[in-house]
């Protein structure tokens, strides 16, 4: 990617620290939004410093945002109250009116001196940095809503005092209490115009979930979704208020234009939050999986080994019944004109994309979330009312296994679904054929049903029932023209696949040196395949694809339907596929579509041409 230059752009008038950040990205984002010139100071714009200052410019690009107003420098706060910055840039930040402070160290299991240098003497190097703006209109901190409850800030703190702090509260939250009081006492010492905001657990985007950091609240997500949520920690009153990133970071942007006057500090979080035992309820239907029934005593949770829990000691405190003051908060919001997005509806939409992204593991194909299907709770992405393909994945994988022809595609309009039971669907009592019929039912287009391995079945079967709803089908290593699988596999299935690591199972399905995208794919799918029920069911959809007359009937469909047949040389077709144009694809074995996906891309651009 091309840096834009920053020599024709105009003296910044707002400065993100921790602009890469989850936090920071999106306060610069509606900082430019409202017209604004901003410095971002990013460490070490050379090197590996430069795809940074890249990656940050193709975000905002992609959200719309004014990159061309953004200018970037090289600085560290760790590096002392200049910031690191050389002369020239500091001389060129010297009219900045408005300082905003996003970067912190927010990880659980840090060393003290490791989170102070960044969340206790690196917030206190901006505030002495700010301090020398001659035109500095407000210092905008980040702090965090557990802190800051004491009317009397008191810094330093005596070295037992503080030890104490850290030992009892861990890294993390100690340093963030530490500079909490730092900040507002050196603030009132230097006469700094601060405001001090305090974020509840900050969730994704309100409309596409989008997310950005996955512990906390999202570490407790992904226990559900796996399934390793046997009972939760606190009361049935316990509060974990969420707010989503872009209604706060665009109320960090309306700060200084819409708090009256500096000193004051804010919490900022949706007090329509429900009590954690409802969102964790709320969620779990969302998602298809099972709540726990059971709540257990943070008091309890202590005394037991984190192994057992698999809960993080550091995340504890937070499980509190505590209400927390809005009304500052309330009143800048409604000087800027700013309202809570519904929490319900944005809880869901992250969660979908926490699931999307494998709690950041990798990023999703398209976008994506879960719908009623059939009584199923579907996992979909793409287009659901005019895809011109519908992709439909085999055994073991999960829609994720499309990646790479869809990269090969390009701009087209796709629906991936996870089959029912399988991938990150919830199982369902209709058929696969049923399930199929009702994903379909609101298309309006005439789609492709591109189908591989047992989603064949399906595809096949709907393409016979409702040729004139298709454009066509192409069916990617029919099984039921295949070898059958061992009986001793298919006995030993449901065990192998639930243990199988993703080394072995990246062998097993693509040989030697796949495809990056094809490795992501198999990652995804041993994911889903840990989960529970899933490798059972995966392996229950095997044994009933080898059965004979199962076979026989889907072989028999093929003279009253015309499909389209991509096999892989290493495996190949047994028997006659009947009329049905049939596509060989040279060194390609069971999962052509993984390893060779431009040329299943290019089938399917012939059959839609």
């Amino acid at each position: 990617m091309v840096i834009e230059s920053d020599r024709t752009i105009g003296a910044p008038d707002a400065v993100v620290l921790g602009a890469t950040g989850f936090i920071g990205r999106w306060t610069v984002l509606h900082l430019l939004d409202q017209g604004r010139a901003v410095a971002a100071v990013l460490r070490d714009r050379s090197g590996h410093g430069t795809s940074r200052e890249a990656e940050l410019r193709g975000w905002l690009r992609e959200r719309g945002a004014a990159a061309d107003r953004l200018v970037v420098v090289a600085g560290d706060l760790t590096g002392g109250p200049g910031l690191g910055l050389s002369a020239a840039d500091d001389e060129r930040l010297a009219g900045v009116r408005d300082v905003f402070n996003t970067a912190a160290l927010y990880r659980f299991g840090l060393q003290r001196e490791e989170a102070r240098a960044v969340n206790v003497e690196g917030a206190l190097n901006v505030l002495h940095w700010a301090a020398t703006r001659r035109d500095l209109r407000r210092l905008v901190h980040v702090s965090g809503y557990r802190v800051g409850m004491d009317r009397q800030a008191r810094y330093p703190l005596p070295e037992a005092e503080l030890a104490a702090l850290y030992r009892d509260k861990g890294a993390y939250e100690g340093s963030k209490l530490e500079a909490d009081a730092a900040v507002r006492v050196v603030a009132a010492e230097r006469g700094v115009p601060l405001t001090v905001v305090n974020p509840s657990s900050v969730i994704g985007h309100s409309t596409t979930g989008e997310a950005g950091q996955y512990i906390g609240l999202a570490e407790l997500v992904r226990q559900l979704w796996t399934g390793r949520l046997p009972a939760l920690p606190g009361t049935a009153r316990t509060f974990l208020p969420v707010v989503t990133v872009d209604h706060f970071a665009k109320f960090m942007a309306a700060v200084p234009e819409h708090d009256p006057e500096p000193g004051d500090r804010h919490w900022v979080l949706d007090a329509d939050t429900p009590d954690l035992p409802d969102v964790v309820r709320m969620l779990a239907d969302h998602l298809g999986v099972r709540a726990p029934r059971t709540r257990v005593p943070v008091s309890l949770v202590r005394r037991l080994p984190t192994a057992l829990t698999g809960a993080d000691p550091e995340t504890l405190d937070f499980l509190v019944e505590d209400r927390y003051d809005t009304a500052s908060a309330d009143r800048v919001a409604e000087a800027a004109g700013l309202r809570q997005p519904p929490v319900g509806t944005a809880l869901r939409r992250w969660a979908d994309q926490l699931v999307a992204d494998r709690f950041g593991a990798t990023s999703a194909v398209l976008p994506g979330g879960f719908h009623d299907v059939a009584g199923s709770r579907t996992y979909l992405a793409g287009d659901r009312t005019s895809p011109d393909f519908v992709l439909l994945h085999g055994l073991p994988l999960d829609g994720e296994s499309w990646r790479g022809v869809l990269g090969e595609l390009g701009d087209v309009r796709a629906l991936v679904a996870d089959l029912p039971g399988l991938g990150r669907s919830a199982p369902t009592g209709a058929t696969p054929l049923d399930w199929l019929a009702d994903l379909l039912a609101p298309v309006r287009t005439r789609p492709v049903i591109v189908a591989h391995s047992a989603a064949t079945a399906p595809a096949l079967r709907f393409a016979a029932a409702h040729p004139d709803r298709i454009a066509g089908v192409l069916l990617v290593s029919p099984y039921f023209f295949q070898a059958e699988a061992s009986k001793l596999l298919r006995a030993l299935a449901s065990p192998l696949l639930k243990r199988i690591s993703v080394p072995r199972l990246t062998a097993a399905l693509l040989g030697d040196a796949p495809p990056a995208e094809a490795r992501q794919a198999v990652a995804s799918a041993a994911a889903q395949l840990r989960r529970p029920a899933v490798a059972r069911r995966t392996a229950r959809w095997l044994r009933d694809a080898n059965r004979p007359e199962e076979r026989a009937a889907l072989r028999a469909l093929l003279g009253d339907t015309a499909v389209h047949i991509v096999a892989g040389q290493q495996d190949p077709l047994l028997g006659d596929p009947g009329p049905a144009t049939v596509t060989t694809i040279p060194d390609a074995g069971h999962n052509p579509q993984l390893t060779h996906p431009a040329a299943v891309a290019e089938v399917m651009r012939r059959i839609t041409a």
